[in-house]
């Protein structure tokens, strides 16, 4: 069954009015820094470049010059460890057992900060009859079974036992596996060390692996599994229209990119859940860090109580990435260099997190945030806030507020009903052969998806000082679809442009922010994430209120963004208006 993709357009006139500004009214005040900015280099994580690179990206607009290299994880603590790059990225800490292999840790100072919180999502592609399968469950034990060559054929009957709305195929699994070092492949089998120990002891065993711990190259020897480079080359093996039947472990946002559903796994609260950038903010609320100072792993996530989290709305495998920064001045780090460094991990831990969702990363939460703040101040020359009250203050994280309420808990939805372990399954049934009895079904697409707002209204944005404010008239989103094909809403603005006495001004588009709003949010809708105006506000590139995959956003969602105006300092006094226009996508993978 296919689902055209349409787009629909509102727009809501949004009006500013500037009293008697003069050069003394300032744009948004930053912090003084002890020292000068000067250029940083860093090395590391592929699986955190993305998030790295836009957020280098955004402070070059402050002066700072910000370096940073893709290479892996390993190669780039190991330039951390020479002294080559002033900081590194990675998914996997310093000394760590692998197998037979130690990476012992550096002799010069150092910290982990947490940067980018995420998931490992299990991609695949798998039809019935013809039809993609776009609502697939799968249990730890199934997962662990299936990448342990213990489960090998699609209808399984633990695999049916997961999925009672879908009559699995016979046909072979073909697990696919990193065939290079990772941090998701650490991160995957770290999981299956803790979370299902006697199906990763009994694979150890038949590919003779000892001692048997968690990995960063996933051992093939004498297995079904299919071995591929990089997350790409997984994502690319996996979507060949010949690969029916593939199952690989990525990054939720390659599989996102490549159009291909992920598995929605089972959880402890007995809820098959999704890797979406909410779910695994609230993981990650559980997520501990070792605080013993005599361990080689001092710093280091302790992810126990996040595989066995009893809040209906975690994902079980979700995880975050470290920045690694220096503790001491060996290496010649300069303290110009530390005071770039800390402002750059302040920016990261804050008003960074703001871009992280839509790449397919999540937020960090609150518990993270001032966790990283306490190893910010170890760096030489870093000028941070230093207190709880100053990091609230002026973080402008999207997952708290600034007196410490924190929104993601209380956002992010709770799972369907149809989700929950049992014999319901959320999604169209996709109906092949049982048997030797042929079976066939031709469903009929029912409903309407419509996107309503008030534009005979004109927003007006209310002026304070340096930034003016406002809600948006109520956003509708209605999808009473049955073929359950997902939708997303997302808004972009004009330049404001001036009149009267503003007359030949403009304030630019992206000096507005948004923070998305709901009152009531359909089955698996997601909020998208804060955008903070002129960082990179809402001008330019726009953003995304709200969305559901495919396999959800059933129902009426009730949306709302409150907005912000950065006033720029040599705005005229006038009268502004502009349209923010808002755009329906009325499928998704």
């Amino acid at each position: 069954m296919n689902t055209e993709r349409r787009t629909r357009v509102r727009r809501i006139a949004l009006t500013v009015a500037l009293a008697a500004l003069c050069a003394g009214i300032l744009a948004p005040a930053q912090r003084a820094f002890a020292a000068t900015f000067v250029p940083i280099s860093g090395a590391g994580s592929t699986w955190a470049a993305n998030a790295i690179n836009a957020w280098a990206a955004a402070v070059s607009q402050t002066g700072m010059t910000v370096n940073y290299a893709p290479v892996g994880s390993t190669t780039g603590r190991s330039e951390f460890k020479n002294g080559t790059v002033d900081w590194a990225a990675s998914e996997i800490p310093y000394g760590v057992q692998d197998g037979a292999s130690f990476d012992p840790p550096p002799t010069r100072g150092y910290a982990y900060i947490p940067d980018v919180g995420g998931a490992t999502a299990f991609m695949y592609n798998l039809t019935i009859g013809g039809q993609q399968v776009t609502n697939l469950r799968l249990s730890g034990a199934v997962i662990a079974g299936i990448f342990t060559n213990q489960i090998t054929m699609w209808n399984d009957p633990k695999i049916a036992a997961d999925n009672p709305g879908l009559s699995m195929p016979a046909i072979p699994i073909v697990p696919v596996v990193r065939s290079d070092g990772s941090g998701d492949t650490w991160q995957f089998t770290q999981w299956m060390s803790a979370a299902q120990g006697a199906s990763w002891t009994a694979y150890c065993a038949a590919v003779g692996r000892s001692p048997c711990t968690a990995t960063s190259v996933y051992p093939v020897l004498g297995t079904a599994m299919v071995a591929q480079p990089g997350d790409q080359g997984v994502v690319g093996y996996v979507s060949q229209p010949q690969a029916d039947g593939a199952i690989g472990y990525t990054t939720y946002s390659a599989a996102l990119e490549s159009g291909f559903p992920v598995a929605k796994v089972l959880n402890t609260a007995g809820y098959y859940t999704a890797p979406t950038a909410g779910n695994v903010g609230v993981s990650l609320l559980n997520a501990q860090i070792n605080m013993d100072t005599s361990s080689v792993l001092y710093l280091t996530e302790d992810l126990s109580q996040v595989y066995t989290d009893t809040d209906p709305r975690t994902y079980e495998l979700s995880y975050y990435s470290y920045m690694i920064v220096p503790t001491d001045t060996s290496f010649g780090l300069s303290t110009d260099k530390g005071n770039t460094l800390g402002a750059f991990g302040e920016y990261m831990l804050c008003q960074g997190q703001s871009q992280v969702d839509e790449m397919g990363y999540s937020a960090l939460p609150i518990n993270l945030v001032e966790a990283g703040f306490a190893q910010l101040q170890k760096i030489p020359g870093a000028s941070v806030p230093t207190t709880t009250s100053a990091i609230l203050a002026s973080c402008n994280n999207p997952t708290f507020s600034a007196d410490g309420t924190n929104i993601l808990a209380n956002t992010d939805p709770m799972p369907p009903a149809c989700d929950q372990q049992g014999a319901t399954q959320c999604g169209p049934a996709a109906v092949g052969q049982s048997g030797a009895i042929p079976m066939a079904v031709t469903a009929t697409a029912n409903g309407a998806f419509t996107l309503t707002v008030d534009t005979t209204d004109t927003v007006t944005l209310t002026v304070s000082g340096n930034s003016a404010t406002a809600a948006t008239t109520p956003i509708v989103v209605s999808d009473s679809r049955n073929t359950f094909p997902g939708w997303s809403v997302s808004g972009q603005v004009t330049d404001f442009t001036g009149s009267g006495t503003a007359a030949g001004s403009a304030i630019s588009g992206n000096q507005l922010g948004w923070l998305p709003t709901a009152t009531s949010l359909g089955t698996g809708v997601i909020l998208g994430g804060a955008v903070d105006p002129a960082a990179p506000g809402l001008g330019t590139a726009g953003a995304v209120l709200a969305l559901a995959h495919a396999g959800s956003g059933f129902g009426t969602s009730a949306l709302g963004a409150n907005l912000t105006l950065a006033i720029p300092a040599v705005a005229r006094a006038g009268d502004y208006t502009a349209s923010l226009t808002l755009t329906a996508v009325t499928a998704l993978p």
